[in-house]
């Protein structure tokens, strides 16, 4: 393997995590090939989750296990026509993948390459095949934020570089290298990935890009309170199950309930600075949908492409499974990344099940004693470590910023079962839980989530904030939802024993406008312009019209006015009207609607009076 090739698994630094890059990498030979784990013959020092090419196609892999003589290396690539005896060769690197300028928009698959660069040789990849993440070629315009003589460590802002139309790419010290005096900075002008920058008095030199190991988290200051909301635009999750920045949530369903669906629409919808989404083991189909649909769609906040600010990691079913377990801790690293700059980021892994599934796989080759369900012992740690990389944190050097990280990982639990181990799991880590139902996903109620099994740890944290954007009266709207809820649940198991006419006139309407509920505020379409994404306020707005409604309705049968005669009004279908309008004209026309409802139940409420009356008293 030439030495330009293995410079490209390296960093453009000099001295990446305070180790030189070997100049001569050693070499082994394989010795067992047992699908993509391949068994090395060694009699050198050989480090834990080392980078590895092997044989004469130079397959990526990693080393998984050490013994006596010998390495157990995972590859990332097929391992079909290798040959006993090629020649291994070990780069003494940990996986990582070189970030910087122009990672916004891109593809990649799970071990950090970028698809369509790779794709211009074919539709097929090469195996063996290397490329940066980052183009050689691309000016950027480079604007510093120091000056010559001051000093500089790590996490500080050195400058600023303008990614697509708006987004502020902020140039970060590398948080592996120790501080020093700038000596020199370069003026502004426009500036390649890997040309220097900046140099320290002690002879470093910085660049626009930096390398980093993807099983290492990236450090950060001191974290900060889970009290500022996540948004997804969906109602019934900022409602009842909302999620904190920084927060974890847990997204599990069985086939056909919506998961992918849901995801794309949190994706394109939530509050996030930056998006990462990560097609983990998902059907080829499902990825080729979110590939064709994403870079044509507008962000709804800046009227600008929506893959300005989105990062996409491509690992299908049919690709090796040792990639699909490193997709995660890829998705992780960039989000990390783009935290350190100060944003809010979004991770969105689809789905955790598929990289469980690769544990397992690459468990059995490697003959370790199985968990539950053929699982490794080891899968609730593996999952920890991910999920410890997630939440708010006032970011490492100066400028002083705040950045975070949330979590929404799908989970596919086999048949649906939510008891099965990775969704436990996921559970005990996880602050958010949003079970997807596949009854409510065959009666076409999307999101399917299941507002009986699911639940927010966030709720009680996020409740001063969210009255701050929806209004004080927010949380007792939101426990009215509740309320109504459980009762429509209550009197649904009356229904079954006694039959619907043997509840009372406001008990037939407190079940009619649950539906009304369901129907209209915890279900929504995802491709409806109007109904995709609603704002609190707009959600509060919405809410509190059909709490008035129910006021009004409950009222006018208190006062003598029959269950039929309430719902011989179009109620529902101008209530569909209404939730198309927007935020000003909803409150608005709102009211206008309320107040023609009572004078219509009034008018209903004498003419009944009239048609009581005995000819005498008429």
């Amino acid at each position: 393997m030439s030495e330009k090739n293995y410079r490209l698994l390296g960093s453009p630094m000099k001295e990446p995590r305070g180790e030189s890059i070997s100049k001569s990498p050693n070499r082994g030979a394989v010795k067992i090939v047992s699908g993509p784990v391949v068994t090395a013959k060694t009699d050198f020092s050989v480090r834990m989750f080392e980078v590895v090419r092997v044989g004469v196609l130079g397959l990526l892999g990693e080393v998984i296990r050490i013994r006596d003589g010998e390495a157990d290396i995972q590859t990332c690539e097929d391992t079909t026509g290798l040959r006993v005896g090629e020649e291994i060769l070990f780069t003494g690197e940990l996986l990582g993948i070189e970030l910087g300028p122009g990672l916004l928009g891109t593809v990649l698959d799970g071990t950090g390459r970028p698809l369509r660069k790779l794709g211009e040789k074919g539709i097929y990849l090469e195996r063996g095949a290397q490329a940066s993440a980052l183009s050689d070629d691309k000016l950027w315009r480079f604007t510093p934020a120091t000056e010559t003589g001051e000093e500089a460590g790590p996490g500080d802002v050195l400058g600023t570089v303008v990614e697509g139309s708006r987004f502020l790419h902020r140039v970060l010290f590398p948080a592996n290298l120790p501080g020093g005096r700038v000596s020199w900075i370069a003026p502004e002008g426009d500036r390649r990935v890997r040309e220097c920058i900046c140099r320290l008095d002690n002879g470093a030199e910085i660049t626009l890009s930096q390398r980093w190991e993807l099983r290492v988290p990236r450090p950060a200051g001191s974290r900060l309170p889970s009290d500022r909301p996540l948004l997804t635009g969906q109602r019934v999750l900022d409602t009842l199950f909302p999620l904190a920045l920084g927060g974890t949530a847990v997204l599990p369903g069985g086939f056909g309930t919506g998961k992918t669906v849901t995801q794309q629409s949190l994706a394109r919808w939530c509050n996030a600075d930056v998006i990462v989404y990560v097609g983990c083991g998902e059907r080829g189909n499902e990825m080729t949908e979110v590939l064709e649909e994403f870079p044509t769609l507008t962000d709804p906040r800046y009227g600008t492409p929506l893959m300005e600010r989105m990062v996409l990691v491509a690992n299908t079913s049919n690709m090796p499974v040792a990639a699909r377990e490193a997709s995660i801790y890829l998705g992780m690293t960039l989000a990390e990344y783009y935290r350190d700059m100060g944003y809010d980021v979004a991770v969105m892994a689809d789905s955790t099940s598929r990289w469980a599934e690769a544990l397992r796989e690459i468990g059995g080759r490697l003959e370790e004693m199985p968990g539950e369900e053929g699982y490794p012992a080891y899968l609730g740690s593996r999952l920890s470590r991910y999920y410890e990389r997630t939440g708010r944190v006032e970011v490492l050097g100066r400028p002083r910023r705040q950045g975070s990280v949330t979590a929404i990982n799908a989970v596919s639990p086999a048949g649906g079962d939510f008891s099965e181990p990775v969704t436990q799991a996921s559970l005990r880590l996880s602050g958010a839980f949003w079970g997807l139902d596949k009854n409510l996903a065959q009666a076409r109620h999307f999101p399917a989530i299941n507002w009986r099994v699911s639940y927010s740890l966030y709720e009680n944290l996020l409740s001063d904030g969210m009255e701050e954007m929806a209004g004080e009266n927010w949380t007792a709207l939101r426990e009215y939802l509740k309320g109504v809820l459980l009762h429509e649940r209550e009197l649904s198991d009356l229904v079954r024993l006694l039959g619907r006419d043997g509840l009372s006139e406001e008990d037939k309407w407190a079940l009619y406008h649950a539906e009304n509920l369901k129907i209209l505020y915890l279900q929504q379409n995802a491709y409806s312009p109007e109904d995709a994404c609603f704002s609190l306020t707009r959600s509060a707005a919405l809410l509190s019209l059909l709490r008035t409604l129910d006021e009004k309705a409950r009222k006018a049968i208190a006062d003598g006015l029959y269950y039929d005669e309430v719902v011989a009004f179009p109620i529902r279908s101008d209530l569909m009207s209404l939730r198309a309008l927007p935020e000003n004209a909803l409150s608005e026309k709102a009211g206008e609607w309320l107040s023609a409802m009572e004078t219509k139940f009034s008018a209903a409420k004498e003419k009944m009076g009239t048609r009581n009356e005995s000819p005498v008293e008429r």
